[in-house]
């Protein structure tokens, strides 16, 4: 690869908070880590990152940059709470002061949580996003952290929440607080090389039901829809590219763009999807975004009459041949099935014995609230027994 060709997607960014961009940027960790004030840092990643190469270099120019470095690679694909407080643990035993996040959502996930209740005494749960919960947190005791992902799709580096499980009632449970924004990102699309095409897939489509629920939630936010129209766009063009040549550089690097675009887009709100995929995870432990991939026709099927004109809009600014509604229906499910995504939840193992459970928690879920149409726990019921198939 030329300098050129590293360089043309390298920049340094300060939106929503400070992004270091680009081919080999990985290799900057040791002295952003010091910016921050980090000379004990705790790795946080999954057990099936920790052996490999480039995890590996980092560790050793770490060790090799005189930062006293730690590893916890324990994160579930769906993390828990017990996850977190053992990094916890892990991170006060061995008298770390910051935190490198290196995964895809789950451990970034993982890791901010860690990095906030590192100095905290209350238990983790107290923090969960319901009314000013956030402002129990003791802020002096959070640790700062570095966010390296390695997937194009949940854009946690650069949001201030994480999505965690409670074990005891199997609920993913969403612990908020403004300063859990990661005090730097660090973009390396060579990272996201050797990710196999269904990641590839489900991480895109991730990023991309991000954008759209966005994009469709009801509020006045002109800024998160403009971010979130051009995310999607970015990933229409590009998501394809790299599922069928996991080595394009320039569609890595865009599809990671992309991703941080949705996760900057969704403070507006999500909606039914999310909703649905929250607690579907969290009780039959499935990949996230191929939950969101399932699900995503199946609530627009519910809320089409709300989010039409929304639709046509975006058909248009996607260049769709059939420019309306219906058309963007007809190209969604056509890039779906590009994409090798399943067109039930049956085809994933997911029955319709706990329909109503399901029903339930996801009308309880705060992605609920800002969905373009009131749905009740019968119709989350319904949608949810649609897309079992």
């Amino acid at each position: 690869m030329t300098e050129t060709e590293t360089e043309k997607f390298s920049g340094n960014w300060n939106y929503p908070t400070n992004i270091v961009f680009g081919v080999g940027k990985i290799t900057s960790v040791p002295d952003l880590c010091r910016d921050v004030g980090i000379v004990s840092p705790l790795l946080v990643c999954d057990k099936g990152l920790v052996n490999l190469p480039f995890v590996q270099r980092l560790v050793s120019l770490c060790k090799s940059e005189k930062l006293s470095l730690g590893v916890y690679s324990e994160v579930q694909a769906n993390p828990t709470g017990a996850n977190v407080m053992e990094g916890a643990q892990v991170f006060k035993k061995d008298r770390h002061d910051g935190v490198i996040a290196l995964g895809g959502g789950s451990a970034l996930d993982a890791a901010k949580a860690i990095a906030l209740l590192v100095g905290q005494n209350r238990s983790l749960w107290d923090f969960e996003d319901e009314g000013d919960n956030w402002r129990r947190v003791n802020v002096k005791g959070m640790a700062p952290v570095i966010a390296i992902p390695t997937t194009s799709g949940t854009g946690s580096e650069v949001g201030r929440a994480s999505v965690i499980i409670d074990e005891k009632r199997q609920k993913k449970v969403v612990i908020f607080h403004p300063k859990m924004l990661p005090a730097t990102v660090v973009c390396d699309p060579e990272l996201t090389v050797g990710l196999p095409p269904s990641i590839t897939a489900a991480t895109g489509m991730d990023a991309f039901v991000h954008c759209f629920e966005a994009f469709c939630a009801p509020g006045f936010h002109p800024m998160a829809d403009g971010i979130a129209l051009e995310g999607m766009r970015l990933i229409k063009e590009n998501l394809l590219l790299a599922y069928r040549d996991g080595a394009d550089i320039d569609a890595r690097s865009t599809m990671m763009a992309a991703s941080l675009m949705g996760a900057t887009a969704f403070q507006k709100g999500l909606g039914g999807v999310h909703a649905l995929a929250h607690p579907l995870g969290a009780i039959f432990d499935k990949h996230h975004g191929l939950l969101n991939a399932i699900l995503l026709p199946f609530v627009i099927r519910r809320n089409f009459s709300e989010i039409q004109q929304k639709l046509a809009s975006l058909a248009y600014y996607l260049r769709l041949e059939n420019a309306t509604a219906e058309g963007f229906v007809e190209w969604i499910m056509a890039f779906r099935g590009a994409l090798a995504i399943p067109d039930t939840l049956a085809e994933i193992g997911i029955g319709a014995e706990r329909k109503d459970e399901i029903g339930v928690l996801a009308s309880q879920d705060a992605a609920a609230a800002s969905n373009p149409v009131s749905l009740s726990v019968a119709d989350y019921a319904q949608i949810f027994n649609e897309a079992v198939g």
